[in-house]
């Protein structure tokens, strides 16, 4: 069994990183940390692990090199890095759930989210989207899991860009559920601020769209417009693409590409012609769907859908440790999607 620590395990993310775990058959979790809940058992912090996990909370700035073989990094953008530095012996898996680590270029992170401490890290580090590195994910020991919302743009799009099929603006708007703005207090996420609700938010300014535009850049050069908006739900993350083709093609005929790119990935689901992806169906698993529409003057519409705490989050981390541990990727994320 590998040894598996979580070093922010009471966010969202931590809990679902811990309810995917507790079913994988060649992990155990056997470091917990949380410096708001320290010394309390994880199972008063969630019930619902009662009885299945109950450790002990401990401090999020111990010194917990070498006990584990994987780390994962729940903190807050900013302060993964830190960690990072203390963990990273070039032997044990560390797993950066925060944006710390996405970025190839010190200069573009430092412009979004302010000075990296760890910059000699950087060129350790993988972006973790298996589906376009899976290669280089198998021997990375320090691995930067994408954001939700770059996971649900980049999926939808990376067959097109792969060919270099489009041309001009690309629109990219995208909603999400509440808890894609974490578990602390925030006035904008409180339930009378959110329900009968529906918000643009960070227009312009939202810090995954550098994210989105670096990686579409190293295949095509096109102008990215990213507008995110908060949903009165839970979890789920809907990306509504709107593109043009540099040639008209049949909406059966891009649906091949996306099929063909795709036919071995085991969590990306291509819809038929006429069926749209839909956050209900891919809730609590690690499945994105894509679906698309071509229109005879070139014009595209492509839709995609993810469990942002999933594939958008935590499911995608476990994703990489299977990657980088060289187990079968689909082990402890075979989760059935919930209806309804």
């Amino acid at each position: 069994m590998w040894k598996v620590g979580i070093i922010g395990a009471t966010g969202y993310t931590g809990a679902t990183l811990i309810s995917l775990l507790l079913t994988h058959p060649h992990v155990k979790i056997t470091l917990m940390s949380s410096n708001t809940y320290r010394g309390k058992e994880i199972s008063n912090i969630f019930p619902c692990f009662k009885g299945l996990v109950d450790e002990i909370l401990v401090p999020t700035d111990g010194d917990y090199k070498g006990q584990c073989d994987v780390f994962f990094l729940g903190l807050p953008h900013g302060t993964s890095m830190e960690t990072a530095k203390r963990l990273f012996d070039g032997k044990a898996i560390i797993i950066d759930l925060s944006a710390d680590f996405r970025f190839e270029e010190k200069s573009i992170y430092e412009r979004i989210y302010g000075k990296h401490s760890a910059p000699e890290l950087i060129p350790q580090s993988i972006f973790g989207l298996p589906e376009l590195y899976r290669g280089k994910i198998k021997n990375a020991k320090l691995i930067g899991n994408p954001g939700c919302y770059p996971t649900s743009a980049i999926l939808a799009l990376y067959p097109l860009i792969k060919y270099q099929m489009l041309e001009g603006d690309v629109f990219i708007d995208s909603k999400s559920g509440v808890s894609g703005a974490g578990r602390e207090a925030k006035l904008g996420s409180l339930f009378c601020e959110v329900a009968e609700g529906f918000r643009a938010y960070n227009v312009g300014i939202h810090r995954h769209e550098p994210e989105i535009k670096k990686e579409i850049e190293k295949y095509q050069a096109l102008n990215i417009m990213f507008t995110p908006h908060l949903l009165p739900m839970n979890r789920g993350i809907l990306t509504t693409i709107y593109g043009r083709l540099k040639k008209t093609e049949k909406t059966t005929t891009i649906l091949d590409i996306f099929r063909d790119v795709y036919k071995d990935e085991p969590f990306i689901r291509i819809m038929e012609e006429g069926i749209y992806p839909d956050t209900r169906f891919v809730r609590y698993s690690n499945y994105c769907d894509i679906g698309l529409k071509a229109f005879d003057d070139g014009r595209i519409v492509i839709i995609s859908a993810i469990d942002n705490l999933v594939k958008g989050a935590s499911g995608q981390a476990v994703q990489n440790m299977n990657i980088a541990l060289g187990l079968e990727e689909r082990a402890g994320l075979k989760t059935v999607p919930q209806y309804p």
